[in-house]
């Protein structure tokens, strides 16, 4: 098991969407218990769903907002690989491809002002139905019901693995 310290802080940056330090901590913590790099990035998307609610900025789609808050996940470090070929569109791969790398890389090249400000400004033109609750069951549902039987069997028994309570 590698060192949970391997989640990097990003240098601060004017106006980006920087993830809020106690969500990189609380990745971190997931991470020194042994959790998935999934569950990691969980904080994540969380924190995104808190940002669009609060009016922060907003997302064409809940499938947007999950997505950012995993490009911030693979930028910030989690080990959450790209996704197979085939399961996404070769633009999606690539970029999440390219986060992967950065989070993985230890560079401190400064992020582009000019991207950062046009992509805060396309989002704060979004709605904020996308974190509403409604919306995240539709998604939660949709995805479950492009998961096979034998997908749901093997999370149920992992669940039961590593639930955390005391054994008797």
């Amino acid at each position: 098991m590698p060192p949970a310290s391997h989640l990097i802080l990003p240098s601060p940056q004017r106006g980006g969407f920087m993830p809020e330090r106690e969500t990189i901590e609380r990745a971190r913590e997931d991470a020194r218990e042994g959790k998935s790099p999934s569950t990691q990035a969980g904080e994540f998307v969380r924190e995104e769903m808190h940002h669009i609610r609060e009016g922060k900025h907003g997302a064409a789609s809940t499938k947007q907002a999950i997505a950012i808050g995993l490009s911030k996940a693979r930028r910030s470090g989690v080990k959450l690989s790209p996704p197979r070929g085939g399961k996404t569109s070769a633009s999606t791969s690539q970029k999440a491809e390219s986060d992967y790398r950065k989070g993985q890389s230890h560079s401190r090249r400064r992020p582009s002002a000019t991207r950062s400000r046009a992509t805060s400004n396309a989002l704060k033109k979004k709605g904020r139905s996308a974190a509403s609750s409604a919306s995240l069951s539709k998604q939660a549902r949709t995805a479950a019901r492009n998961r096979g039987s034998s997908s749901h069997r093997n999370a149920a028994r992992k669940a039961s693995r590593t639930r955390k309570h005391a054994r008797a």
